[in-house]
């Protein structure tokens, strides 16, 4: 069945057997462009049954394993490697009924003699068995449990079959935090080919894998990986499978395998936040039906674009400062791109770090940083019932007894205007203003604030906090800004779009809650002023980078710059970025200089989203001229500086500008002549 749906694809598969204990269902990951395949019941009694499909990369993410395999069929294999996994694992194996009786009894001696399970003896047929259906413990019911599994496959299914399945499902070793599964993905792994194109030489490199691929693997010891070639080399012969002419020959070949590239699944951190949310919203009675498809909401080329600028701006910044490169990759300059429908909170893209083979931590859902500035607009939503965009704020130095020490905050320049306005106040994220605006208006109304919006805050709260010193996880944050463009609703953050069964019936999931957290009239204000960011403030070189559009957001920088933030949306989208290291490390830069330009990058490679629409001005909020100097309803004739601000309806001034009363109309003109000329 195919399903016109840009998606990541999921299969979900589970082998019903009495003996299939501990094995939980599995779900199947691919990706395809602009399609998803839906495996049913009729499509795979059996993984051989999956083979029908054309083959593609699979990955196992809903179960105990996370594996990663590209199924074949023993018609696309050379007779070479079927021979070379044969002569390593069960030569035998077109001549027994799936039990060895020499090899069980050979490796009975040796237990008895050891006084242990060091030797298993297992045929081809017992170990699919064992690995497929049963744990690896070593007991006596659990080989009993084997050999009466080995029975009824070899009664069910021809020996290609069960071949098939065992070449599919064999262990080859891993790939970061992935296990390598099956001879088809083998191949891609360590030689960059097709199961179907491998030479004699790599078909016996792969089979003398399966004995224990850690220890024999290309990339780990090539001298030890030779050996065991050349054993499963001398095997085929033993087994009249190599003629003595080729032996000599294959054997002098050197292994060259190809490069370790680490784990290259696209959208890695974003499927570990699947796999998460699928048992979140999802019972695992549900995980267990057979043949669900799972739609998510990743767009992928939003995925590759923010992929993209992210490795583009850490290296940029590590350019510009070598300074901050570090020999060691595990240490090196982290980022997150989380990027959001912010009115149905699909997660369209998330990258959690650089390189997820080296490092599977998801820092846009575990990492707990200090936000900084990026929090600021909080604590002005927090103040809109008192304040307006014209209100005057101090921006003068003051010093806050806490816990019995003195705090005294500092703006990032020094020669900050000493009273400035609400606007400019957010737009120049000055420091002192925002401190003294949090105090005036409670930090237990910060702290409200900050908990309607999932934000964990003390139950004491410090000063500080209203500078961004809480501490967020980036999904966290950039859920929070999707209230702005959302009209008020806070959404939830969804990586799953739906479910559907065999039926294409939709399945539905828990309860995935939505909330409406401010008017439609203030999340209308909060953007108009982050606006103001962007056109005139901390964000205002977007427009140097290219950015011509609509965008409203807020910068973010912490002490010493360990963290660089930029938090941008567009009606459509809400993108948020971090740059920082895990070791709290300096990044010599701001939110501006650090994390803007990987933003600026990621904008512009997603035309798509950008309308060049802004947001209709909500109801509730009424657009007003007003007096700069007095901040009352201009007298347009005769205050000197007239400028149109919005107001929320119950916050507009109401009176008429008492400073500047106009007694005439020579008045009137003289008004106007200062205006040309003010200096006269």
């Amino acid at each position: 069945m195919r399903l016109a749906k840009t998606s990541l694809e999921i299969y979900l598969h589970e082998f019903h057997s009495p003996f299939h204990e501990q094995k939980s269902a599995s779900v199947w990951v691919g990706l395809k462009n602009s399609q998803v395949t839906s495996i049913t019941r009729s499509d795979r009694d059996t993984k051989g049954a999956l083979l029908e499909l054309e083959p593609e990369v699979l990955m196992l993410y809903f179960g105990p394993d996370r594996e990663r395999r590209q199924l074949i069929s023993m018609g696309q294999l050379p007779r070479h490697l079927v021979h070379a996994v044969m002569a390593a694992e069960d030569h035998g194996f077109y001549d027994h009924h799936g039990i060895e009786i020499r090899g069980i009894l050979r490796a009975f001696i040796t237990n008895l003699r050891e006084l242990g399970f060091s030797q298993g003896g297992s045929t081809i047929t017992q170990q699919l068995a064992k690995n497929y259906f049963l744990t690896p413990e070593r007991t006596l019911s659990r080989k009993f449990k084997e050999l009466l599994i080995t029975g009824i496959l070899e009664y069910k299914f021809d020996k290609d079959t069960i071949l098939e399945m065992y070449l599919n499902e064999i262990y080859f070793g891993q790939e970061g935090s992935v296990s390598i599964n099956g001879i088809g993905e083998a191949a891609r792994f360590f030689f960059d080919k097709s199961a179907a194109d491998l030479s004699v030489s790599e078909s016996a490199v792969i089979a003398g894998l399966i004995k224990a691929p850690n220890q024999f693997s290309p990339h780990r010891n090539l001298e030890r990986c030779t050996g065991r070639r050349n054993d499963v080399l001398d095997a085929m012969y033993k087994n009249g499978w190599l003629p003595t002419d080729s032996l000599q020959v294959e054997k002098a070949r050197p292994v060259k395998p190809t490069e370790y590239r680490g784990y290259s699944q696209q959208a890695p951190y974003f499927m570990d936040y699947l796999t998460q949310q699928l048992t979140t919203l999802y019972s695992r009675e549900v995980l267990s039906s057979e043949g669900l498809s799972i739609f998510t909401t990743i767009d992928t080329q939003v995925q590759t674009a923010a992929e993209n600028a992210l490795k583009k701006g850490l290296e940029r910044l590590e350019s510009a400062r070598p300074t901050l490169k570090r020999k060691d990759p595990k240490q090196s300059l982290q980022g997150v791109v989380i990027v959001m429908q912010p009115k149905t909170g699909y997660i369209l893209a998330m990258v959690g770090g650089r390189n997820y083979g080296v490092s599977q931590f998801n820092r846009a859902t575990q990492a707990k940083r200090q936000p900084g500035s990026a929090f600021k607009p909080f604590v002005y939503l927090a103040a809109l019932d008192k304040y307006t965009p014209i209100s005057t704020l101090s921006n003068s130095p003051r010093t806050f007894m806490v816990n019995g020490q003195p705090w005294t905050p500092k703006n990032y320049y020094e020669q900050a205007a000493k009273v400035i306005t609400f606007r400019q106040a957010l737009a120049q994220s000055q420091n002192l203003a925002t401190v003294n605006l949090a105090y005036d208006t409670g930090l237990d109304r910060i702290t409200e604030i900050a908990r309607a919006f999932h934000f964990s805050a003390p139950d004491d709260p410090y000063p500080s906090m209203a500078l961004g010193t809480l501490e967020v996880d980036p999904l966290s944050l950039a859920r929070a800004y999707c209230v702005f463009p959302a009209d008020g609703v806070l959404p939830f953050p969804l990586s799953i779009r739906e479910v559907v069964d065999t039926t294409g019936k939709t399945i539905e999931s828990r309860h995935a809650e939505i909330e409406r957290l401010i008017t439609p009239a203030k999340a209308y204000m909060m953007s108009d002023l982050m606006r103001d960011v962007v056109l005139t403030g901390t964000a205002r070189s977007l427009k140097q980078l290219g950015v011509d559009w609509p965008v409203a957001g807020k910068t973010g920088t912490t002490n010493d710059s360990q963290d660089a933030w930029f938090v941008g949306y567009t009606p459509n989208l809400v993108a948020l970025v971090w740059v920082g290291f895990d070791n709290n490390d300096s990044v010599g830069g701001s939110g501006a200089t650090a994390a803007l330009p990987i933003w600026t990058d990621l904008m512009k490679a997603l035309p798509q989203y950008v309308s060049g629409e802004w947001l209709p001005m909500a109801s509730g909020i009424e657009k007003l001229n007003v007096c700069v100097e007095s901040g009352e309803l201009a007298r347009v004739d005769c205050c000197p500086r007239v400028v149109e601000e919005i107001f929320l309806s119950e916050n507009r001034p109401t009176a008429i500008c008492r400073q500047h009363e106009c007694s005439s109309q020579l008045e009137k003109v003289w008004n106007e002549i200062k205006k040309i000329l003010p200096s006269f």
